[in-house]
């Protein structure tokens, strides 16, 4: 293969991927005119139209499609090929697109994250806060952050945060006005704080489990949030039942303003998990990036 075919089939990938000679062009360090001359030589080389032109928009054709998805594999390892050698200069250089959700981002990006990019300036770092589940290949992204048990099996998991557990508590105001529930059941007769998952618009169950049962409650109340700061306002201040992780409420435990109920039937789940897609070559921004905010266990 020539060069110019090697140059010119990158030029075409940026070309389907952006949809636009322009902007393609400007990624290029082109012009539109340049960039377009080029694909008309690279078509007239292969004998086959790969890109549909009109005066508004550029896409690939079906032959286009298929020779793109062809490419990506081929250029992505180029590109980390290239990333790699900064080992070599004894420098880390590249970018990692990662996407995650609120609460994660809270426990585990901003304690570690700031460090990583102090330590690592040739690393840019994008995050995307989403309480959806995200698919990373679709998307785009490199990696993302989820509870370990939303994290797809064919897909590379690394511990970043110890196992959670999802408690029951209220005030001891509350519960000098309403017996302390025994077992999940007896939820039903109490003042329950909800949460609705913003990803799909449910409410969350509360989850138990006893002799290797698992118990799902849906349970009512004065108080519905899509919040976590304003369920637990809600709870410390009496107005009902909180389901909530244990390490959110330490502090309040150990001081007596809040008290835990149902704990035999509180287990936990496995918590904050980094995963990313199956690779030959993991690119070595994101290997850095992993080395930083593991944990062990």
């Amino acid at each position: 293969m020539q060069r110019r075919d090697l140059n010119d089939l990158a030029a075409f990938a940026a070309v389907a991927r952006e949809r636009s000679f322009t902007r393609a062009a400007a990624a290029l360090g082109l012009s539109p005119s340049a960039l377009s001359h080029a694909m008309r030589g690279l078509e007239d080389r292969l004998g086959v139209r790969l890109l549909a032109r009109t005066t508004r928009s550029v896409a690939p054709t079906d032959a286009g499609e298929r020779l793109l998805q062809s490419l990506e594999p081929a250029l992505a390892e180029i590109e980390q090929g290239l990333l790699a050698l900064g080992e070599w200069r004894g420098t880390l250089a590249g970018s990692v697109r990662l996407t995650t959700f609120s609460y994660a981002a809270l426990m585990v990006l901003e304690p570690k994250l700031p460090g990583f990019l102090l330590a690592h300036p040739g690393v840019q770092v994008e995050v995307s806060i989403d309480n959806g589940l995200t698919d990373l290949v679709a998307e785009g992204f490199d990696a993302g952050i989820r509870f370990g048990e939303h994290v797809d099996k064919d897909m590379i998991a690394v511990r970043v945060g110890p196992d959670l557990r999802t408690i029951v508590v209220g005030t001891p105001d509350y519960f000098s006005r309403h017996p302390p529930p025994r077992t999940p059941a007896d939820l039903e007769r109490h003042a329950c704080i909800g949460y609705r998952l913003k990803s799909t618009g449910g409410l969350l169950p509360w989850e138990f489990e006893h002799d290797g049962r698992d118990i799902n409650m849906r349970v009512r109340g004065p108080l519905i949030a899509d919040e976590v700061s304003l369920a637990l306002a809600a709870t410390r201040a009496g107005v009902g039942l909180g389901y909530v992780l244990d390490h959110e409420v330490a502090e309040d435990l150990a001081a007596g303003r809040l008290v835990q109920v149902l704990d035999a039937y509180c287990p936990t789940f496995p918590g904050y998990h980094l995963y990313h897609p199956s690779r030959r070559q993991t690119p070595p921004a994101l290997r850095a990036l992993i080395d930083w905010l593991k944990v062990d266990g």
